[in-house]
């Protein structure tokens, strides 16, 4: 099998360069193809943080990713669960985070406290919390 990388699947989803569109396209019918979880953590913060697209057109993009027959997603169960967080307001990558980590009885960030409290809001295991001297 082979892996894709992060720039195939955005411009697959961007269409920002027709020719690299249609060759990624064509990859993408030769499936099936793996797809690490580090790149659809990286696609999120590329289709969010420099395409910047609408949260809506960026969980529709994801989620049509992780639906895809020809594509074979690292740990999809993780990613579902963590597009349904996203989807309920908690950021992708710390919805990732904490759902690796569910054998860990605590998950420290120096993170701003919003993600603790969101987190606790929705009722996560592991707890979010900021040790002592975070923020």
């Amino acid at each position: 099998m082979k892996a894709v990388d992060t720039n195939i699947l955005a411009r697959v989803l961007l269409n920002d360069d027709a020719q690299q569109a249609a060759a990624a396209a064509r990859l993408l019918r030769t499936g099936p193809l793996f797809v690490p979880l580090t790149v659809m953590l990286e696609l999120e913060w590329v289709l969010r943080g420099v395409a910047r697209l609408p949260t809506e057109v960026v969980q529709d993009a994801l989620n049509k990713v992780v639906g895809l027959g020809a594509l074979v997603v690292e740990r999809e169960d993780l990613v579902r669960q963590a597009l349904d967080l996203r989807r309920s307001g908690l950021d992708f990558a710390d919805a990732l985070h904490v759902l690796a980590s569910r054998h860990c009885v605590e998950f420290l960030t120096f993170d701003d406290r919003g993600f603790a409290r969101k987190a606790a809001r929705m009722g996560l295991k592991p707890p979010v919390t900021v040790p002592k001297g975070g923020s």
